[in-house]
C-alpha cells in the first residue's frame, strides 16, 4: 500500500483550480553559506524541461506538517536546464520550511508548484534600479542584478544577523546593509534618507508585508518612481 501524502488543504485545492504545475525536486546535497543561511542542491526533474526561467523566478514549496502540507515561496538559484539541477537558499529562522531544510538529506523530495511567478525586465531599459529587500529575497535580487547587466543599481538590504552581511551580492553594485530594527522601520528610514529624483528608474521591493508597503510608498513619493515602474511583493508576513 502506498503511503498517503499529506493534505494540501484549501490552499492546495485553490492552486489546483488555478492550474498550478506540480513538480518534484530531489535533494543531492547542501552548502552552509553562513550559520544562518543554507543552500540545498536539487535535481530539477521536469521543472526546467517544461518551464522557461525568468529573473526572480520562484516556486511554491510544499512542506509537510503531520498530515498536512503548507506552501512557502522560494526563488530558484542557479537553475541549469542542461544539467537538470537547481538550488534553493533558506534564510534560517524558526519555521516549517527551515526545519525541513535543516533535516533534508540526499534523496529527499520537495514537491513544488509553479504558479504566480512572473517578471519581465522593463522596456525600454530604465536609467537605473532601486532595489530593496532582505535575506529572504536576496536570491531574487541576485538573479535580477545578473539579468540587468551593467545597468546602474542601488541596493538596500536588511540584515537580521551580523553574518548576513557576508552573503554574496551579485556584481559590483553599491549595497547599503541595514540592521533589522522596529519591525523594518530602520530599513524604511535608510531608503527614505537616500532619496533622489528617480523618475526614470525602476523600483523593485520584496521584504515583509509591512515593510514592502512602506518602502513602496517611499519610492513613489520621495523617489518619484511611477507606479508602472514599480514591482513590489511581500515575501513574508509579520
Amino acid at each position: 500500500m502506498s503511503e498517503q501524502k499529506p493534505s494540501r488543504g484549501l490552499t492546495g485545492a485553490l492552486v489546483k483550480l488555478w492550474r498550478g504545475g506540480d513538480y518534484e525536486l530531489t535533494v543531492t546535497g547542501r552548502t552552509q553559506i553562513t550559520a544562518h543561511y543554507l543552500r540545498l542542491h536539487f535535481t530539477s526533474g521536469d521543472l526546467l524541461k517544461e518551464r522557461s526561467v525568468h529573473p526572480t523566478m520562484w516556486v511554491r514549496g510544499w512542506f509537510p506538517d503531520g498530515d498536512k502540507s503548507h506552501q512557502r515561496g522560494y526563488t530558484l538559484v542557479n537553475p541549469d536546464p542542461v544539467a537538470g539541477t537547481v538550488d534553493i537558499d533558506f534564510a534560517m529562522h524558526e519555521g516549517l520550511a527551515t526545519r525541513w531544510a535543516q533535516q533534508a538529506r540526499p534523496g529527499d523530495v520537495l514537491e513544488v508548484t509553479v504558479l504566480g511567478s512572473s517578471f519581465e525586465l522593463p522596456t525600454p531599459a530604465p536609467a537605473g534600479y532601486v532595489i530593496v529587500g532582505d535575506t529572504a529575497s536576496l536570491p531574487a535580487i541576485n538573479s535580477l542584478l545578473e539579468a540587468i547587466g551593467d545597468t546602474p543599481a542601488k541596493v538596500f538590504l536588511e540584515a537580521g544577523h551580523d553574518d548576513d552581511r557576508e552573503l554574496p551580492v551579485y556584481g559590483d553594485v553599491p549595497v547599503t546593509w541595514v540592521d533589522r530594527k522596529n519591525a523594518g522601520e530602520a530599513l524604511v528610514e535608510a531608503v527614505r534618507s537616500s532619496a533622489f529624483d528617480a523618475a526614470d528608474h525602476f523600483g523593485w521591493v520584496a521584504c515583509d508585508n509591512r515593510t514592502t508597503r512602506n518602502v513602496t510608498k517611499v519610492l513613489r513619493e520621495q523617489f518619484s518612481i511611477p507606479k508602472k515602474s514599480l514591482k513590489a511583493l511581500a515575501y513574508w508576513q509579520v
